[in-house]
């Protein structure tokens, strides 16, 4: 199923939130609207304020803060990346050029800056300090993950406990603030807050590991990015780490020079992937998060949204991109 489809649903809402990130964008700056038309024109998925719209949805929020604080966590999400790409000196994403392989690092990281900026402008617009609570913690447990994923980089000792602190800090972390941030705009109970914070994390975490699977598994065009990135990163991913413990002694002395140099054979090291069980022990490990995060939903009451959300617990491990 396409995520046009999961998110019909909402699809007047997308709209509008659409609408916010372009307003929003403006600035009196012209290189800022360049870089930030350049990233709008770029796509991307969208799911951290679809979640967001799908989770207000489903508690039958009527306002219109859901499409403000979509638009904020797309920026925040939008940020992240560009300083990732700076950081990982990455030149490919969704198919194009990174902003910073075409504008420079530094324009990257300033306009990045100016996004987390702009965020917070935002989100004091509610007048809500427990939305603006969520967003801070948020913001700061991504830039956390961040020092450590950079901690974790031409380390072959990364275990699995460490891997997947890094993936609930750096990436599930955003996915939960939008879910809980759609129940608390909605009013929701303490009991339906919980299991959307425990749904956003959940999937966050599933989508991570599939991201991790594909990278060894996935096609370039479809992916939009450049195979084996992670790899030649240094940074040790499930499915490495999974070679690590269970692999012949030749295979983890190969991962592990990968992991240490960046500059491993790539298809010698996706062979020894492939020959042992890593893309399916981590696929599993992406359908146990998934099936809870299903589980969480089920304090909401049955909706069209919530079917959306059930149905995007299945996308996050099926898809191909």
């Amino acid at each position: 199923m396409s995520l046009p489809t999961l998110f019909a649903p909402i699809a007047d809402d997308m709209k509008a939130v659409d609408a916010v990130i372009r307003a929003r964008l403006d600035s009196d700056v012209p290189l800022i609207r360049t870089i930030a038309d350049y990233i709008i024109g770029a796509g991307g998925k969208r799911m951290r304020p679809a979640l967001l719209l799908l989770i207000a949805r489903s508690l039958n929020y009527q306002g219109t803060n859901h499409h403000l604080m979509a638009a904020v966590v797309e920026f925040i999400h939008t940020a992240t990346l560009l300083h990732d790409d700076v950081v990982d000196e990455s030149s490919l994403r969704r198919g194009r050029p990174t902003a910073n392989a075409v504008f420079g690092n530094a324009a990257s990281v300033l306009v990045g800056d100016f996004l987390h900026s702009r965020s917070f402008q935002m989100m004091v617009e509610t007048g809500s300090v427990r939305v603006m609570q969520i967003l801070a913690d948020a913001t700061n447990v991504i830039a956390e993950g961040e020092v450590l994923q950079l901690l974790n980089v031409h380390d072959p000792l990364v275990t699995e406990e460490r891997y997947f602190q890094v993936v609930r800090y750096k990436t599930a972390r955003l996915f939960e603030a939008s879910s809980q941030l759609g129940a608390v705009l909605a009013g929701a109970t303490a009991e339906q807050e919980a299991a959307a914070t425990e749904f956003g994390r959940r999937i966050g975490t599933a989508f991570q590991l599939i991201d991790d699977v594909l990278d060894y598994s996935g096609e370039s065009d479809a992916l939009g990015k450049n195979l084996g990135d992670d790899l030649r990163e240094g940074k040790p991913t499930l499915p490495l780490i999974r070679v690590m413990n269970v692999g012949t002694p030749s295979q983890q002395a190969l991962i592990r020079e990968a992991i240490e140099t960046g500059e491993g054979d790539f298809a010698a090291v996706a062979a020894a992937i492939r020959e042992s069980d890593a893309l399916a022990y981590t696929r599993q490990r992406a359908v146990e998060e998934a099936n809870a995060a299903r589980h969480a939903l089920e304090a909401y009451p049955i909706s069209d949204f919530r079917n959306s959300l059930i149905e995007f617990c299945a996308f996050a491990v099926n898809r191909d991109r």
